[in-house]
């Protein structure tokens, strides 16, 4: 950034974009937080919430290190954000188990577990005795499984609401119902142009996920290569005895929830803009949870939800400021990763623009390495 601002125009009220804005103005910055739809209603609102870094570890992702950083500071993150906003958040660190119905997907698990005993993470190899012993729903062709006790999930939705309650408490501007069609610069400020009108800051936060390289911006002619994936999530009436813990297969996840409601996902669709449910779709998610848990057939079926989870092609976020437009910094690109990896997020964008603290991790997520953006 060229010099401290004060005053800062994030675009963009999903999970990222609520939780910098709720951080910068927590540190004193003023802040207007603007975005078409209402905070968390975009692809937040259909995202199961887990925080499983460990779930896809590879050896040698700037990813892996990063999201873990992430999950460690999750316990403060959510109890800030309740207690400053009033708002109830539900957060469960009760693990997952990760199971195997062939050989080959148990030998993934297999190498996934030896990576994270090479990092010290705590992680179990089990036999399908042993899993279905630990979730008893699970079906008999279970052959084995993996327990990872740091994980857990949160009540995205919730949490979202949390962030935009507490940022607006700690006097952000929340701006709903306006779509930003244009940035630029003007005299050492940004105006961010909206339909509803026009916005002046010292410095914008790009946070507008699948619809980030959409948005006109005055001085650039390449845009960040953020595409949307189509995520479909399925919510059921569970009934009877819950599941343990998030269980995952090489086709879906599950996620209960203590009310009964239990989260199915979620498919992985390049559909454009196309934010619509498919037959498809559900009856995917259906057989694929059926399959590693049958008593699902019995559950109730409450509805699906949509959204667009922002790709980019390297499958790294985008964070840090334009090579172009030092007063426009991107936080976008999270994809699947978007709750879990919040936290961290807002607090080294916080570092960058309020400090000038630019975290070595921000080295491999820089927006430069798609060329001048």
């Amino acid at each position: 950034m060229t010099s401290r601002p004060t005053d800062v125009v994030v675009v963009g009220a999903g999970i990222i974009g609520c939780a910098v804005a709720c951080e910068l103005a927590r540190r004193g910055a003023s802040v207007q937080l603007v975005d078409e739809r209402q905070a968390g209603m975009g692809a937040t609102q259909a995202s199961a919430g887990m925080l499983a870094p460990y779930k896809e570890a590879s050896a040698g992702s700037p990813l892996l290190d990063f999201a873990v950083r992430s999950l460690d500071l999750f316990d403060d993150f959510v109890t800030r954000a309740s207690s400053d906003s009033g708002v109830a958040v539900p957060y469960r660190r009760t693990g997952t188990i990760d199971v195997a119905l062939q050989e080959g997907a148990m030998g993934k698990l297999r190498a996934t577990a030896a990576l994270l005993a090479s990092r010290g993470v705590a992680a179990e190899i089990v036999d399908g005795h042993t899993a279905r012993g630990e979730e008893p729903h699970l079906t008999a062709d279970v052959i084995g499984g993996l327990l990872i006790p740091a994980h857990g999930f949160v009540a995205a939705g919730d949490l979202t609401r949390a962030l935009a309650t507490s940022a607006r408490r700690h006097g952000t501007q929340v701006i709903e119902g306006g779509r930003v069609v244009r940035i630029a610069p003007a005299g050492g400020d940004m105006l961010v142009a909206t339909e509803r009108g026009t916005l002046t800051g010292n410095a914008v936060v790009l946070a507008a996920g699948s619809w980030s390289g959409q948005i006109d911006i005055a001085g650039l002619v390449a845009r960040v290569p953020v595409r949307p994936v189509r995520g479909q999530l399925l919510r059921l009436g569970w009934n009877g005895a819950a599941l343990r813990r998030v269980t995952w297969s090489d086709r879906c996840y599950l996620v209960p929830w203590d009310d009964g409601t239990l989260l199915v996902g979620a498919t992985a669709e390049d559909a454009g803009f196309d934010e619509r449910a498919t037959a498809a779709g559900v009856r995917d998610l259906l057989e694929a949870a059926c399959d590693v848990v049958p008593h699902a057939w019995a559950a109730g079926f409450l509805g699906a939800r949509v959204g667009l989870r922002p790709a980019t092609p390297d499958d790294l976020p985008i964070i840090g400021a334009s090579h172009v437009l030092p007063n426009l910094f991107y936080a976008t690109g999270h994809y699947r990763s978007g709750i879990l990896l919040a936290p961290l997020t807002a607090q080294l964008v916080a570092d960058a623009m309020l400090d000038g603290r630019i975290d070595p991790a921000l080295a491999a997520l820089r927006p430069q390495r798609f060329g001048d953006v």
